[in-house]
């Protein structure tokens, strides 16, 4: 029964000190996190596969890079599509050129047992086509949601051979003799890694730990509040401080309606940084897009009388300038997602969201509009029919004197 437990696709051999050792780096495993979140928060088909960049330095690979990958599911079969990847594995050793990166492996999602047969299509392209030592990263979901302390990341890598399979009554001295080599398959092999974490990473890491603080739940004052009768206090020492925090939360001078909480101004301070950053960019871009604008009509055109009116006119902007300008457009197409149409749904959906939340909030306002009009209404009826019957007893009165 142990036997059948057992992974095809394992290799048999044990690690030695010539194999792979991996060096994984933080910003991997922030990128995969982020990817399988958004892949299944959008409902997406299909498996979650991509790329990792790094350095291989004799035996030492580091892991330092990831992205993700466009797939094309052929049937059952998922390969990748080479004219995408290709594009986009160019245009991120151009950005990684110091140190230059390279494709050091891919991952993807499995159980703790190993790899499966639907990988092999994408590892054996990859390998014949890009890396011959490609690494395989293994993410493990269902590890992801404990929460001990001390335990091992959810992940795994492997390293691949082609090693030929032995069976079990062709062992030790009755091995059969064969004249032909038997055929090789395709074997993984797990690798010890470790974790390596550069200065930005600190940053990064530093930043997430404390961003992670906004979903933490705090008990409101009322909850902190001890009461006389509270069996925690049995000899009702803290009375005298319950009753004066009591007094000072119906006094109306504190204005603790307007007292933010912690996670209140975390919030705010991070959305403010946001829009902040969307301000910056949009100036930057109108600063391009007047810079463009104001060129001469000679740079439009080609030829020595475009170079002669740039040697003679001093304000007109150099080449230097242009080439970055063409640069940065250039890797534009770096973040635009994989999935345009899903991303523009989702934008969609965000903008009907937020422009709901403002018809909300509009009929509200309108609400409170028309419920202090009918109160002053109300206050106008009242008078009105007070100040007529006054008018009416007077009347009254003063017939029944004349009589």
């Amino acid at each position: 029964m142990e036997m059948a437990t057992i992974n095809p696709l394992l290799s048999a051999q044990k690690t030695s000190d010539s194999s792979l050792q991996p060096v994984l780096h933080p910003l991997v495993l922030l990128t995969i996190s982020d990817y399988i979140t958004r892949h299944t928060l959008r409902g997406q088909s299909g498996p979650v596969v991509g790329a990792l960049l790094g350095q291989q330095n004799g035996r030492e690979v580091t892991i330092e890079h990831a992205f993700e990958c466009a797939i094309i599911m052929e049937g059952d079969k998922v390969i990748l599509d080479d004219a995408w990847f290709t594009q986009r594995l160019d245009q991120m050793k151009t950005i990684h050129s110091s140190p230059q990166l390279d494709l050091v492996g891919w991952y993807t999602l499995f159980p703790r047992s190993g790899p499966t047969p639907a990988i092999l299509a994408i590892h054996s392209s990859l390998l014949s086509k890009y890396n011959e030592s490609c690494l395989l990263l293994g993410f493990h979901s269902e590890e992801s949601v404990k929460h001990d302390a001390g335990s091992r990341l959810p992940l795994t890598i492997y390293e691949s051979n082609y090693e030929a399979e032995e069976h079990k009554n062709e062992q030790g001295e009755d091995k059969e003799m064969r004249d032909e080599e038997p055929p090789l398959h395709l074997k993984f092999r797990e690798l010890p890694y470790s974790v390596e974490t550069g200065e930005a990473e600190m940053i990064s890491m530093d930043f997430v730990a404390r961003g992670a603080g906004n979903a933490t739940a705090v008990e409101s004052r009322e909850q902190k509040t001890v009461m006389p009768g509270n069996t925690d206090d049995p000899k009702g020492k803290r009375k005298m401080e319950a009753m004066e925090t009591a007094a000072d939360d119906s006094s109306p001078t504190k204005g603790d309606e307007h007292v933010l909480s912690r996670e209140d101004e975390e919030m705010i301070a991070a959305i403010t940084a946001k829009a902040n950053s969307i301000k910056m960019l949009q100036s930057r871009i109108k600063l391009l897009a007047t810079y463009l604008e104001r060129l001469p009509p000679s740079q439009l055109t080609s030829g020595e009388a475009t170079m002669a009116h740039i040697e003679g006119d001093p304000t007109t902007p150099s080449h230097t300038i242009l080439r970055s300008i063409q640069a940065l457009v250039s890797r534009l197409s770096l973040v635009v997602p994989s999935a345009t149409e899903v991303y523009e749904q989702e934008m969609l959906s965000e903008a009907n969201d937020v422009h709901l939340m403002g018809l909300l909030n509009d009929a509200l306002h309108s609400i409170v509009d028309i419920r202090g009009l009918g109160k002053k209404y109300n206050i106008v009826e009242t008078t009105r029919s007070q100040n007529k019957k006054h008018a009416d007893d007077k009347i009254l009165g003063s017939r029944f004197a004349e009589v």
